[in-house]
């Protein structure tokens, strides 16, 4: 590390919901870096600056429309020479060391900070550092779903890495309640910060847990991205409240809270396998009340959501004798359409259907969209009631 990285810096902080505390700070190449400080932490208030010296950041990446489905496909050539599995001795979301110049400068609860490799970049340079500006951003989202060949556009947004704990192993649900609370905090607080950047259409929290998920680092860790556009999945999820109708979660929830699917039912959100379910393992979890995103959630939702959370994570785990590989996304409405009617959720979806075998997509999948499922939903209900069984509940 060098000499000068014993100098501290101390930006204004800001007390959020719950006692947590965030403390906004930069990197050496001017990414920003965020500390959400867990209720009644140990940490001390100042934090050590990152000394070290960086290449500049890369320019923001292209992006390309597919005119046969009209969706856009980001060329992002920086992520080539993104961390592979690194030894655990060079764990760079682990706080920075003699030994490990990592991307953390000092010791954290939770950290938060732009992505190095980043797919979605800046629409225009904020700090000294930042990547130049964007210089054909998406105009509006008219100019996104215009139609032609060969259109391109400046992938703008962010891409930002949310380090759960210090601890080089473990996930989400390895954390404790505390730091659960802390994780939503810093989501609800990005969430709606992410949403006011120029462009950015829609906010995806998402943790990928397990190499046969394609994870690169080991590091408890999750991320979120900052679309400049709407993504395919929700785009299809408006259309059908368009032909549902704009109370379609309510009424799932009321069909599935009264079914043979539920796994979790709590004051204030639902655990439930859903109908159609694609994946060996999946299940949705849902606030009962309309929420659009995380900003919108009260903080008694918070606060039993990271009991509800932490004790799902578990249970997927309890299936079987080794940790489940999944991917966690949690869907929130877009900035700017469907408030009102796309309420936030959990999807978690695993493609492990057996101890030792794994779902692969191939042909119909894959490449036609068109699934077929081997469990049947109720059966994977009941099998994960039981793995919640065998949990119990979670106090700490």
């Amino acid at each position: 590390m060098p000499a000068d990285a014993s100098a501290f810096v101390s930006d204004a902080a800001t007390e959020l919901l719950a006692g947590v505390v965030k403390r906004p700070s930069r990197l050496a190449d001017g990414r920003e870096l965020i500390y959400f400080d867990d209720a009644e932490t140990t940490l001390p208030a100042e934090r050590r600056i990152d000394a070290r010296e960086l290449d500049a950041r890369p320019g923001t990446a292209t992006m390309r429309r597919d005119v046969l489905t009209g969706e856009w496909i980001t060329v992002a050539a920086n992520r080539q020479n993104r961390a592979m599995l690194p030894p655990a001795e060079l764990d760079p979301l682990a706080p920075q060391s003699e030994t490990n110049p990592s991307e953390v400068p000092d010791q954290y609860d939770v950290a938060v900070f732009e992505n190095r490799s980043p797919s979605l970049g800046p629409a225009l340079a904020r700090a000294a550092g930042d990547a130049p500006a964007a210089e054909d951003a998406p105009r509006d989202l008219d100019d996104l779903i215009a139609p032609g060949i060969g259109r391109t556009r400046t992938a703008v947004g962010r891409c930002e890495v949310v380090c759960f704990s210090p601890e080089r192993t473990g996930s989400f649900g390895t954390q404790t309640v505390r730091r659960a609370r802390t994780v939503i905090e810093a989501w609800a607080d990005r969430t709606m910060h992410l949403g006011a950047l120029p462009g950015v259409q829609q906010v995806f929290p998402f943790e990928n847990r397990g190499e046969q998920i394609g994870v690169t680092l080991q590091h408890p860790h999750g991320q979120i991205y900052a679309y400049p556009y709407i993504t395919p999945r929700t785009r299809a999820l408006l259309t059908q409240i368009d032909l549902e109708g704009a109370d379609l979660f309510a009424r799932i929830v009321d069909l599935e809270d009264a079914g043979p699917r539920v796994v979790l039912s709590a004051e204030h959100w639902l655990a439930y396998v859903p109908f159609a379910a694609r994946w060996p393992v999946e299940v949705h979890l849902v606030p009962r009340r309309h929420a659009a995103d995380f900003a919108e959630l009260t903080s008694a939702e918070r606060d039993e959501l990271a009991r509800v959370y932490l004790r799902l994570l578990r249970g997927v785990d309890a299936l079987y004798e080794t940790p489940t590989p999944y991917i966690a996304a949690w869907h929130q409405a877009p900035v700017s359409v469907g408030r009102e009617s796309v309420r936030m959720h959990l999807q978690l979806t695993s493609p492990r259907r057996g101890a030792d075998k794994l779902k692969f997509l191939a042909g119909s999948e894959a490449a036609m969209g068109a699934w077929t499922a081997e469990i049947p939903p109720e059966v994977g209900a009941e099998r994960l009631r039981a793995a919640l069984a065998a949990v119990g509940e979670v106090t700490t």
